[in-house]
């Protein structure tokens, strides 16, 4: 959206809805508030040049749930509790396919696989198959993968699980697509803008930013997920960094598909005939717990091991480039999409799980701010 100087002061002083941060919840609840309310004047307010937090820097997997990870969640929470996420971020995901289609953000159902060292992992595939059924339709969800190990050539996995019904994306591709719809409905997004401060009045909330432009909005929704305690302290959500590296290109690449370890600790998949491997936040958990995008020694150095050990053992590789990237993260695996007064609302905590649930959690979100317009 292109405003002159003079349209662009009128804007941020009558503003209707100030969303903070573009990523997939942000731009999903712009884009749902503008197809419910066209005339309404949407401002998207992201902090960097691009999404800062995971939406951009995660590793792009359209999964919902490992037996592992299901079995870990059970020891906290109910199983109603346990399967009604797992469904929402299996919605998620179809909802994020059928809103920018399958070609725009390169998805491909190659399947979802989970490295086992424990056998009697394998004993949960035919109950946890039964509670998917009515989510995902399929029979068998989960199938015993095992005869695959040689084909892909790990080393020290003695069992593999495959989940059928998951897939990859390319994350460029689906906030270049998110930005495409967004611009095109007439939302205005504004980058490298910070918010520092906020206030309210009676009727509408002053926004500061690191530009000194004061912005004058109806609504504030914040969707800045692992960042949100910056601008909403009380919230029950705290950062937590992922950790991530990609290979050259490696000639004759033994397997495709996206892969879980450890409980979903770790993780990697094949992006052409690269690997990207992520994760190990296990190793340092208060390290970890940050804001800042940086990589540490431990965690580079053993995901560069398990890659010598596992993954790649009889293949040469080289790293091309690492990063990370920041998810949000509480006591609960559920989002958090609640009004904070009659005019801020947030949607923030995805649990690692973005690109599963980030478009329901963002249309969500919308039809909660839409309620009080």
């Amino acid at each position: 959206m292109h405003l002159s100087y003079w349209e662009q002061n009128t804007f941020f002083e009558n503003v209707d809805v100030a969303i903070v941060g573009s990523g997939i919840v942000g731009l999903s609840a712009a884009i749902a508030l503008k197809t419910q309310h066209p005339s309404l004047k949407i401002l998207v307010l992201e902090r960097g040049l691009l999404p800062t937090g995971a939406s951009t820097k995660n590793a792009g997997f359209a999964c919902f749930g490992s037996v592992t990870e299901l079995l870990d969640d059970l020891e906290s929470a109910t199983q109603d509790e346990v399967f009604a996420l797992v469904e929402r971020r299996y919605r998620g995901l179809h909802k994020l396919r059928s809103n920018l289609t399958d070609q725009a953000i390169d998805y491909q159902n190659l399947g979802g696989y989970e490295l086992i060292a424990d056998s009697q992992i394998l004993d949960n595939i035919d109950r946890f198959n039964l509670l998917l059924k009515s989510i995902t339709g399929l029979d068998q969800t989960y199938t015993d993968a095992t005869s695959k190990i040689a084909d892909f050539k790990f080393q020290n996995v003695n069992h593999l699980i495959l989940n059928q019904a998951e897939g990859q994306i390319d994350t460029g591709k689906m906030m270049s697509a998110l930005i495409q719809k967004a611009t095109a409905a007439g939302i205005a997004i504004l980058n490298q803008t910070e918010i520092t401060s906020f206030h309210q009045e009676p009727n509408y909330t002053i926004l500061q930013t690191n530009h000194n432009l004061q912005i004058k909005t109806k609504k504030l929704l914040v969707c800045t997920n692992g960042f949100a305690k910056q601008l909403l302290p009380e919230l029950e959500v705290e950062p937590a960094r992922a950790q991530v590296l990609i290979t050259k290109p490696i000639h004759n690449l033994p397997f495709q598909g996206t892969f879980h370890y450890e409980k979903g600790y770790y993780y990697f998949r094949n992006i052409h005939n690269r690997v990207l491997f992520g994760g190990g936040r296990n190793l340092d958990f208060k390290t970890e717990n940050t804001t800042e995008l940086a990589l540490t020694e431990t965690i580079q150095n053993h995901l560069d091991y398990l890659l010598k050990t596992v993954i790649l053992p009889r293949t040469p590789f080289e790293i091309d480039y690492r990063w990370s990237g920041i998810m949000g993260v509480g006591p609960r695996k559920s989002p958090i999409i609640k009004p904070i007064t009659d005019n801020i609302f947030c949607a923030v905590r995805l649990g690692g799980m973005g690109i599963a649930i980030g478009s329901l959690v963002g249309e969500e979100a919308a039809d909660m701010v839409a309620k009080t317009l």
